[in-house]
């Protein structure tokens, strides 16, 4: 797909791209070790203009709002050991690109829960996202479709996504994002690349 080039005001956005996902815990997402050099020259090219967005999870399940609370109760192995054992961290290589103010913390699946961010991306005057990481079903997805609805150009990075449920991956690839096309850009690594305006 050849991409009409990007503004100076994109930004890309790393989704959960986290050791929590990458390890061997219940949340293993073994694709990202496939995504991760394509994640990875998306950083290096684009610097500063690089977001990453981490999934806490809670101490309790006490600290968990509403039907939170059921989610965290099927996932109790997770919540007791996550916040204290480093496995919140971004995984390694990226965890040194990464500093205070390139990290978002968010406690739901879409990064625009995360109080003030959408605020942030306006201050910025930020009009383009482009987004990577874990998982294309989940986490990417609601924050893709709250992007669109705040009226970004949105390009999803279509080799520098990926799920631990690979016919999800590709139905949201194949079925529900291309039903967005108006609103919804899918390209490889090396598309976002040629485009990017630096």
């Amino acid at each position: 797909m050849v991409l009409t080039q990007f503004s100076r005001k994109t930004l890309h956005l790393v989704i959960d791209m986290q050791r929590l996902f990458g390890e061997e815990t219940d949340w293993h997402t073994p694709v990202i070790a496939d995504i991760l050099p394509n994640v990875l020259r998306l950083c290096d090219a684009t610097g500063d203009r690089t977001i990453f967005a981490k999934f806490m999870v809670p101490r309790t399940i006490d600290e968990a709002t509403g039907r939170w609370k059921n989610y965290y109760r099927r996932w109790s192995a997770i919540m007791s050991g996550a916040p204290d054992s480093g496995l919140l961290d971004l995984v390694a290589p990226l965890a040194v690109l990464a500093d205070d103010g390139s990290i978002v913390e968010k406690h739901t699946y879409s990064v625009f829960g995360a109080p003030g961010f959408a605020e942030r991306l306006e201050a910025e005057g930020i009009d383009t996202l482009v987004f990577s990481g874990v998982e294309t079903d989940v986490c990417v997805y609601a924050s893709v479709l709250d992007a669109i609805d705040h009226g970004f150009r949105v390009v999803i990075a279509s080799d520098a996504v990926g799920s631990s449920d690979v016919a999800a991956h590709e139905a949201t690839m194949n079925i529900l994002a291309p039903r967005l096309s108006e609103q919804l850009e899918m390209a490889t690594t090396q598309a976002i690349l040629d485009a990017w305006d630096r």
